[in-house]
């Protein structure tokens, strides 16, 4: 899947659609998180090791609308898998999440890896989903070799 669309002048990537949209949801008075996956998933092992794993599944749950960034950088592992079902089945219904990826959904299942748990995931992502795919080439990828150009190190 392609990471960027253009409009006008300006080139938009996944990322920063997805910032444009919490902050407009923080304009609007709702609470917003942005995580990037890899990240989460650290912090979750952490949490579980540390005993604040319920307040953070919790605080994750609570949030108005959650963004997940760089879904599927990584296959997952079963910790991973148990945490984003446990998050989407908090969710489902009740809060909204964006998740970007640069994976086509048709190959979540890959990366998910168990079937069931793949199954139980993607029910509560896909069959409610407004999906946006953009189009374009990689918006860091457009900037190296613009400042590649013109000189700029990067």
């Amino acid at each position: 899947m392609a990471t960027a669309c253009t409009q006008g002048k300006r080139t938009f990537g996944k990322s920063w659609l997805a910032s444009a949209l919490g902050h407009k949801a923080c304009r609007d008075n709702r609470s917003v998180l942005y995580r990037g996956i890899p990240k989460l998933y650290s912090d979750l092992a952490l949490a579980r090791g540390d005993g604040r794993y319920a307040r953070l599944l919790r605080a994750l749950g609570g949030v108005q609308l959650l963004i997940l960034d760089d879904w599927g950088l990584e296959p997952l592992d079963a910790a991973a898998r148990h945490d984003l079902l446990e998050i989407l089945e908090e969710r489902y219904g009740r809060r909204s999440t964006i998740i970007t990826s640069q994976i086509p959904v048709d190959k979540w299942h890959e990366v998910i890896g168990d079937p069931t748990y793949a199954d139980a995931i993607l029910d509560r992502i896909v069959h409610n989903a407004h999906r946006i795919n953009l189009t374009g080439h990689s918006l860091r990828r457009s900037r190296v070799n613009k400042a590649s150009k013109e000189g700029v190190p990067t």
